[in-house]
């Protein structure tokens, strides 16, 4: 199953303070609001969400219909097909959205450890 292009989500105390630590990573910011306390950083294949005050913890998070340049992966599945295919393995959502939706949606998983795991589609 593709699951597109992944991401961690940080939940972090102070979203300047993240974004310059991580620029002296290497990191360069791609997308965001920081007067909406977010943004994105990438640094080659390897991209980061910095969140403060949006999550009570870290996040795993797939993007089925974006490639690892946030570009439309046409031939990713939808991200019902990919919940659908989930909920028969035996693995339910802890959040979920309308089955009738079309376009953008998201779900969240746990895995047995409890971690966090969101499917996001903005397409």
């Amino acid at each position: 199953m593709n699951l597109g292009n992944f991401s961690l989500s940080l939940e972090v105390k102070d979203i300047n303070a993240s974004l310059e630590f991580y620029k002296k990573l290497g990191f360069k910011q791609i997308m965001g609001d920081l007067s909406q306390k977010w943004c994105v950083v990438k640094n080659g294949e390897c991209t980061i969400g910095l969140f403060q005050g949006m999550f009570d913890s870290h996040i795993l998070t797939f993007n089925p219909k974006w490639d690892t340049d946030f570009q439309e992966n046409q031939d990713a599945p939808d991200i019902r097909e990919i919940e659908a295919k989930l909920r028969a393995d035996g693995i339910e959502p802890v959040k979920s959205f309308e089955y009738e939706s079309t376009g953008p949606a998201h779900f969240v998983i746990e895995d047995p450890d409890g971690h966090t795991i969101m499917f996001e589609q903005y397409l």
